[in-house]
């Protein structure tokens, strides 16, 4: 009669060693340490629809003291995981204050990028159309406070004053992306940034025109030429009066058509420190 063998117990499980935690003696703190790209579902508040399902991509950092060897990359994604299936913006600043406790920091950074839809209307034939722009949350906490930012990158119209006022008829146009990077206090909708940007234009783009659409948006980007300085002026006297807006930084990229070059042009404001707060 054959037996079988004894079942052989497995040997109690040995420690192993934090790498991480190990005491460092170049006394060199870092301060951004972490994980880029890594894409999650999200939920994202609109103003029309009130909801809408994107997927963003994180970027997460932490600083480490100079006594660390290194930070713990997997509790990261683990953070991610962790929370509801889809983050939502709401839950946002919980997530940057359990990163920061989870990895125990003093200052976390999160940034959440992700494609923003909006249902936009063809201004004279009234046709509907999806417009997409690239939206970001942006979250800072050191010792205990927290800061969000907002930032949209939308594209519009653009028309050069100059050529317009040189030439016997027409005027070059172009493409432009007018990034708009706000600091707030309290809730704002992204649309309202995106309204800020595409108002300030020449004129808006369109996911689809009709004949007399097109008519409208070529002859309104010609009786409202602005050149880059013109577009990021006018989108900061927008902020300047936006009381929920505490800093901002607004860029306008025209694509030029008759050059092989952009035309660029940046502001940014920091309200508090011009009020000495």
């Amino acid at each position: 009669m054959s037996t079988l063998p004894k079942s052989v117990a497995s040997p109690p499980p040995t420690s192993i060693e934090d790498v991480q935690a190990r005491a460092d003696s170049r006394r060199i703190p870092i301060n951004k340490v972490g994980i880029k790209d890594v894409y999650h579902p999200v939920r994202v508040k609109d103003r029309s629809a009130g909801e809408q399902h994107t997927i963003a991509n994180f970027n997460m950092y932490v600083a480490l003291p100079h006594n660390f060897k290194g930070t713990h990359m997997s509790r990261f994604v683990e953070l991610l995981h962790g929370n509801e299936r889809e983050i939502s913006v709401e839950s946002f600043r919980d997530i940057l204050a359990q990163m920061t406790e989870k990895l125990n920091a003093q200052t976390g950074h999160i940034e959440m990028e992700f494609p923003f839809f909006v249902m936009k209307k063809a201004p004279v034939s009234g046709v509907e159309s999806l417009m997409n722009y690239q939206a970001s949350l942006i979250g800072e906490l050191h010792n205990g406070v927290s800061e969000l930012w907002l930032k949209v990158v939308v594209a519009a119209t653009s028309l050069c004053p100059c050529s317009k006022d040189i030439s016997k008829y027409g005027a070059h146009n172009q493409r432009s992306h007018i990034t708009i990077k706000a600091k707030v206090d309290g809730h704002m909708w992204l649309e309202e940034l995106i309204d800020i940007a595409e108002s300030e234009a020449s004129c808006e783009v369109y996911g689809i025109l009709k004949r007399a659409d097109e008519k409208h948006v070529t002859e309104r980007a010609y009786e409202n030429p602005k050149f880059v300085e013109d577009i990021v002026r006018d989108v900061a006297v927008r902020m300047n009066n936006e009381d929920r807006v505490r800093a901002y930084v607004v860029e306008a990229e025209n694509f030029e058509s008759i050059h092989n070059h952009s035309a660029y042009a940046l502001i940014e404001k920091d309200k508090d420190e011009v009020v000495g707060l």
